[in-house]
């Protein structure tokens, strides 16, 4: 489903502030795998959804989704094919506009827009039940303003329209990393279900390693704009944060020097 190949970026090159980020990266996603990814600070993993989204262009390299090369496609284009959450909360949603305003521009995404009505009977009914998913009362409130929901419920919305139309590749970035604990696994446990629902395939940029382990059928390590470590299936079960900070230690030569995943 996605295929990174050879990716190279540097950001104000030749300059005092010159910084490489990305250092000829290869990724390959199969059709339904949900990878969570983590590094430490500046290892490349925002860069990298980024780059899949269109943010930036690559200076080199390849990306392919399903097939089909997007490395220079502009950004708007391809997020037809691309459902994405960040970690701000207020930027998955419009604030001033109703719940169900908000999911009807969501579920015309890629489509063309005509003159009939915003938002049918048929689609109101598709709203409910794919609110009921999330738990969290929300089916009642369909005319309420986003602006008055609590950041957990905004995020979980967010989650919703980035899927309501199935999109190729779901990006994930820290999108729980502003929420309180409670909030956060609520999101993730509302992410999972989605996800596997769906048979979706995604991509989950997280901080918490012990997240990193519990979620998805795939981990990877980047590190100074690399893969450096890749797992899955029983060996990622059996896997501990102990094991993830000396895998981090062999492979880089130093030691994993990140409060924030560490505390996490």
């Amino acid at each position: 489903m996605l295929r990174i190949s050879d990716l190279y970026k540097t950001f104000n090159p030749n300059t005092v502030n010159e910084k490489k980020v990305l250092k000829g990266l290869n990724l390959e996603l199969k059709d339904g795998d949900f990878v969570t990814v983590i590094g430490g600070n500046g290892a490349g993993k925002s860069t990298m959804l980024n780059m899949i989204a269109g943010v930036h262009f690559p200076d080199r390299g390849s990306i392919l989704l399903d097939g089909e090369d997007i490395t220079y496609m502009q950004e708007f284009k391809r997020s037809k094919y691309l459902g994405r959450v960040f970690q701000d909360p207020m930027m998955g949603t419009a604030s001033n506009m109703e719940i169900q305003e908000n999911l009807a521009l969501a579920y015309r995404r890629g489509k063309k827009r005509g003159m009939g009505w915003g938002i049918t009977k048929e689609e109101k009914e598709l709203y409910i039940d794919k609110l009921k998913v999330l738990d969290l009362g929300l089916e009642t409130r369909l005319t309420t303003k986003v602006g008055l929901l609590s950041g957990g419920q905004r995020q979980a919305l967010t989650l919703l329209m980035a899927t309501l139309r199935k999109p190729k590749l779901l990006l994930l970035d820290e999108h729980t990393a502003a929420l309180d604990p409670k909030t956060a696994q609520k999101v993730l446990e509302i992410s999972e279900q989605i996800i596997f629902g769906s048979s979706l395939t995604a991509l989950m940029v997280t901080h918490n390693m012990k997240n990193a382990i519990q979620y998805g059928n795939r981990l990877i390590m980047m590190y100074e704009g690399k893969v450096i470590y890749d797992v899955a299936g029983e060996e990622k079960k059996k896997l501990r944060v102990n094991d993830l900070l000396e895998k981090f230690q062999s492979v880089s030569g130093g030691e994993f020097a990140n409060d924030r995943m560490i505390l996490s």
